[in-house]
């Protein structure tokens, strides 16, 4: 038995360690907008093995796993003191989620979890799930964690213990490992997730991006990204919302959509990373789009390029939700490189890689989405013209084929 223990932890150990150490790749597959990387960059293998197995052999002669993780995903990110940090969700085989840091010294591989998770302070009505970190470094100088809190439906009956209210948690760090809980968001929507801090004060107020919200999953009537103001984050209270981004008919959002991390400053305006939600015989599919808004007025989106800027591919498209990317994490680099943290299937957390100037370029001279197959048709056709009096050459050259006769 005592062979056996240490045989297997050793043989855990270097495995895991193999798996800490590994390089990361970019896939060759690249569209000029990102480039995917070929490993996730964290995944419930990733966790500390001192944080689900008890490793003293005299308690523990199995060496069982005590604390089982089912997935590591949707996480918050900043660059902290030049290091990498992402604010992941964790979440264990009992479905609670938790947060945990883990830092990379090239935000693209050898990410690790700092030793302890988050230990995330309570409200005086206790949390049953806590997730999604969206993290912002603000002008007031404090470091800002607006995360969902869920808590069961007070007035569900007791046959349905799915029910649940959503609401915004709020708390603030100045090193991601002292967190100061505030009071949850007040809102007038019956749910609010996916609130997201403006890094700046306008007009000497905290302006927040939400997402009214009627059901726990549905978004109800109206819905889209909203906004508002409020005077201070220690009791953070939003009298007016208004919808800056709404769903649509038709489109990769026209069920729900809810913005990502904080929006990213350049000399053009806002740059915007989102998530869209339609509907499908195979159930819900998310994908993520970006938009951006005017540095005049924050609300006013002035570049939207329709459909989807990124989509489950491959081995992304299966897990635990299917058909499923997320992203509430980037990072705007000085050199102007921007690392995208996104999840795929509610699984395991990647990176793409862009810069502020591509991202600009795609949001900027992308065509809008006209809504119909003509205007789409249309766009292509502009495309294409352009394309036969260009001097282009190689294989997307226009070589004057028709229609047969």
């Amino acid at each position: 038995m005592l062979k056996n223990f240490y045989t297997r932890l050793e043989k855990m150990e270097k495995a895991q360690e193999q798996l800490l150490q590994r390089r990361n790749e970019m896939r060759e597959d690249g569209n000029g907008i990102i480039d995917r990387y070929k490993y996730p960059v964290l995944t419930a293998a990733h966790t500390p093995l001192h944080w689900r197995y008890d490793l003293n052999r005299d308690t523990n002669p199995w060496l069982m796993e005590r604390f089982s993780i089912n997935a590591v995903l949707n996480a918050g990110a900043i660059k902290l003191h030049g290091k990498y940090l992402v604010v992941a969700r964790v979440e264990g085989a009992d479905r609670k989620s938790f947060f945990a840091v883990a830092e990379s010294a090239n935000g693209i591989d050898n990410f690790r979890f700092w030793d302890y998770p988050v230990q995330m302070p309570e409200t005086d009505v206790p949390d049953t799930n806590i997730y999604d970190m969206r993290l912002v470094q603000h002008e007031d100088g404090w470091i800002y964690g607006l995360f969902c809190t869920e808590r069961r439906d007070p007035a569900a009956p007791a046959t349905d213990q799915s029910a649940a209210i959503a609401q915004c948690g709020i708390a603030r760090t100045h090193d991601l490992r002292q967190w100061e809980r505030l009071p949850d968001l007040k809102t007038g929507s019956p749910q609010q997730r996916n609130v997201v801090l403006h890094p700046e004060f306008v007009n000497g107020r905290y302006a927040l991006y939400t997402r009214p919200q009627d059901k726990f999953i549905e978004a109800g009537k109206g819905g889209g990204i909203g906004f508002g103001l409020c005077d201070c984050m220690e009791e953070a209270v939003i009298t007016e919302e208004k919808v800056i981004d709404p769903k649509v008919y038709h489109t990769v959002y026209e069920m729900k959509n809810g913005l990502g991390p904080a929006p990213i400053r350049t000399e053009k305006g806002w740059l915007h990373l989102a998530h869209g939600v339609r509907n499908t015989a195979a159930g819900l599919r998310y994908v993520l789009y970006m938009f951006m808004t005017s540095l005049d007025d924050i609300t006013r989106v002035i570049y939207k390029p329709a459909g989807y800027f990124m989509a489950p591919e491959g081995d992304e498209r299966v897990g635990d939700v299917s058909n499923v990317l997320f992203s509430n994490g980037w990072i705007a680099d000085d050199d102007g490189t921007v690392y995208i943290y996104y999840a795929s299937s509610d699984t395991r957390l990647h990176v793409a890689v862009s810069s502020v100037d591509r991202l600009l370029d795609y949001v900027m001279h992308t065509a809008p989405d006209g809504f119909t197959s003509a205007a789409s048709v249309q766009v292509i056709n502009r495309i294409i013209e352009k394309n036969s009096t260009s001097t282009a050459t190689g294989a997307g050259r226009i070589t004057g084929a028709s229609y047969s006769e």
